[in-house]
């Protein structure tokens, strides 16, 4: 039997994937290359960034849910990881991108349909979170569910003019 619960958050990481995929790749060319405000990353390094972490946020759910702690993961080295990343990515082209999107969220979403309800709410201290106790959910809906509609809200802002 399914877990009721996995799968729709599954299924509202699949939604943002495809919602991210959809609008990016409607983009031009000269759109896939503008750097988003405040971040200076390009929109399809971004797009590119949100395929490539899956993995990582999936496994640091999946710690949680085995009742392990999250050590030696700070705020500092996802801005460090993510500078990385934009730099050795910033030619990814919108097929590589979006080939790579489709791939990974769904390895994510079928992770996330894996985990029992006991799994999802096994809490344990998080150093991403000041050490608190934070559940194996929480870090998926706040992480890997969340990340796409996060990148396609700041895409569509760096898109549209802002009124005046």
């Amino acid at each position: 039997m399914k877990n009721q619960r996995a799968n729709l958050l599954a299924e509202r990481l699949e939604q943002g994937a495809r919602a991210l995929a959809t609008f990016a790749s409607g983009l031009s060319d000269a759109e896939w290359q503008i750097p988003l405000p405040k971040d200076g990353r390009k929109i399809g390094v971004v797009v590119h960034h949100v395929a490539s972490v899956y993995p990582i946020e999936i496994q640091l759910a999946q710690a949680l849910a085995g009742g392990q702690a999250i050590t030696g993961v700070v705020w500092d080295t996802v801005h460090q990881m993510n500078a990385g990343h934009a730099k050795d990515n910033s030619g990814v082209t919108k097929d590589e991108a979006l080939a790579l999107l489709r791939t990974n969220s769904a390895a994510a979403a079928a992770a996330i349909r894996a985990l029992s309800d006991e799994e999802l709410d096994r809490a344990a201290t998080a150093s991403l979170y000041a050490e608190a106790p934070i559940t194996c959910q929480f870090m998926l809906e706040d992480h890997a569910v969340r990340h796409s509609y996060h990148h396609l809200a700041k895409i569509r802002e760096a898109l549209v003019p802002v009124a005046v």
